[in-house]
């Protein structure tokens, strides 16, 4: 488990990281979300002992990351894919993490395995690594010494879709089996798919936390649903005469109520549904309007 307690960094006047709390339990993927800048990759450094808190404290599983002897057995970390020795090759840059934490070097093969870095690109060097390559090797890196605990900042920069998917898989498979991962990211999207929970932050501060569905109750959002069908007139009137706010989206409608509500009026209608989807708006609209003043592009204003 890591825990946060009270975490304040300061550069000067400028506050990175403003009192800050928050857990994240073994068995769940915690999503660390919010703007370039909002202090993520500040709290995560924190965590890992790379930057001194001014005030509070991180822990995990009980101890300071200093105190935790052997540290990569027990917490794998990936916070920057291009940090890593350009001059070495994938296989030495973990052949030298398996020797430096008393692994046996049979671990290396199973890693490179793992993310799909085959014998060819195992012996290049990380120079030569696309941005892709470089994260499945930080990812292999942070796997190496089979920890509980995971913290990743933006992983999935410079994968293509394929690895995203990969990603989300691997991690997930991970916290099934007990794991606890911190997964940090400006891609909301990306995140929501396989975290169970999401921490907001914003210019430091935590502004919002919680599963998906409890971050859009206590915004007041409720659930809507985008559903097309043969015979759109009759399903909106079916919907309207139950209680559901309707109104027409494109070739379909929007209905302010779960997509189970709108399957099941469609069934006791008679209605053949040929789309029907949670519309997906809701979260980034409330991720959008909470970080607001930490955004360069006014969403209001914006151009594509």
């Amino acid at each position: 488990m890591i825990k946060v307690e009270g975490l304040t960094r300061t550069y000067g006047d400028f506050v990175a990281v403003d009192d800050i709390s928050f857990e994240c339990q073994p068995g769940r993927v915690t999503g660390f979300l919010g703007p370039n800048g909002a202090g993520k990759t500040t709290t995560m450094r924190v965590m890992v002992g790379l930057t001194p808190a001014t005030r509070g404290r991180v822990t995990i599983g009980g101890h300071l990351y200093q105190d935790i002897p052997n540290p990569g057995r027990h917490v794998g970390v990936l916070l920057d894919a291009s940090a890593q020795h350009a001059g070495r090759t994938g296989r030495e840059v973990l052949t030298l993490g398996a020797r430096t934490m008393g692994l046996d070097p049979s671990r290396v093969d199973e890693m490179l395995a793992l993310v799909s870095l085959d014998e060819k690109e195992s012996k290049r060097r990380v120079r030569n690594y696309s941005l892709g390559m470089r994260q499945r090797l930080g990812i292999a890196h942070a796997l190496l010494g089979d920890p509980s605990v995971l913290i990743l900042d933006e992983p999935a920069n410079g994968l293509d879709p394929a690895g995203i998917r990969w990603m989300r898989g691997l991690l997930k498979g991970y916290a099934e089996r007990g794991g606890t991962v911190l997964l940090s990211s400006h891609l909301l999207h990306e995140v929501e798919i396989i975290a169970d929970e999401m921490i907001l932050i914003g210019r430091g501060k935590i502004v919002a936390r919680g599963d998906k569905k409890s971050l859009l109750a206590g915004a007041g959002a409720g659930a809507t649903s985008f559903v097309t069908s043969l015979d759109n007139a009759r399903l909106g009137e079916g919907l309207t005469s139950r209680g559901h706010t309707v109104a027409a989206a494109g070739d379909g409608l929007r209905v302010e109520c779960e997509p189970v509500e709108v399957g099941r009026a469609a069934l006791e209608l008679g209605v053949v549904l040929t789309d029907l989807r949670s519309n997906e708006s809701g979260l980034e609209d409330l991720f959008l309007e909470l970080t607001s003043d930490t955004q360069r592009e006014s969403v209001a204003g914006a151009t594509a």
